[in-house]
């Protein structure tokens, strides 16, 4: 079958979440506004995450994956999707569910016009601590990219593969999307979109790495961004 969109979905010991995953992405397959596919990337699991993964790639002909030798953390698992996809689009969506594989449609309302169409999640569903610690972490981040993004940790992203795949690979990658596709003079926008609380597994992140990684990777980005290298192509022969 001829995909024009595919769903990168990484996880890293998601065993209680995999079942509900597996239904609600093949049920978000046959009302997907463009032909779609899913690419599982398993981080390393070290619980039945694989073996899990592995019987739903084989009974679904739209399911397939990757699996790393080790845990290399969540910017990597996203990396490795935009470079194994083989489609025009390429979307994102947590593991945990805790946003909604139909608000897909909502971003492809807007992705002929842009480059990279992300989640907003106005309403979070989330604790005070998590969400105070995201707020800060976002008001950081947009002060030194100046992004003009609300959420860039919202799971639910679309973006072209020229650009995907183009974005240089670092870890803390995940926080920086938007801006990385700024950097290659793309156009980006946010979309508000379905969130809820998460009912299985345990979350990745802390209200540490949640602070402080944020505010290391924006000096790492402020580097890159001055030793970007960007062209277009005018003429060929």
């Amino acid at each position: 079958m001829n995909y024009e969109f595919t769903i990168i979905a990484p996880i890293y010991n998601e065993e209680e979440n995999l079942e509900r995953l597996e239904q609600q992405l093949s049920t978000y397959l046959e009302i997907a506004v463009k032909p779609t596919c899913i690419l599982l990337v398993n981080d390393g699991s070290s619980d039945n995450s694989l073996s899990m993964i592995e019987k739903i790639c084989a009974r679904n002909e739209a399911f397939y994956f990757i699996s790393f030798e080790k845990n290399c953390g969540l910017s990597a698992a996203i990396k490795a999707g935009f470079d194994y996809a083989d489609t025009p689009l390429i979307g994102y969506i947590d593991s945990d569910l805790q946003t909604d594989p139909e608000d897909f449609n909502l971003l492809m309302q807007d992705i002929a016009e842009y480059d990279l169409v992300t989640g907003w999640r106005a309403d979070r569903k989330d604790s005070f601590v998590k969400k105070m610690s995201s707020l800060i972490a976002n008001g950081i981040r947009k002060s030194f990219t100046h992004d003009g993004m609300n959420d860039t940790g919202c799971p639910l992203k679309i973006i072209k593969a020229d650009y995907a795949k183009r974005i240089p690979m670092f870890k803390g990658l995940h926080r920086f999307l938007p801006a990385m596709i700024m950097l290659q003079n793309g156009s980006v926008k946010q979309v508000p979109v379905r969130h809820y609380p998460r009912i299985a597994g345990k979350a990745k992140f802390h209200l540490w790495n949640r602070l402080l990684g944020p505010l290391v990777d924006c000096f790492a980005y402020l580097w890159m961004k001055k030793k970007y290298i960007n062209y277009n192509i005018a003429k060929k022969g």
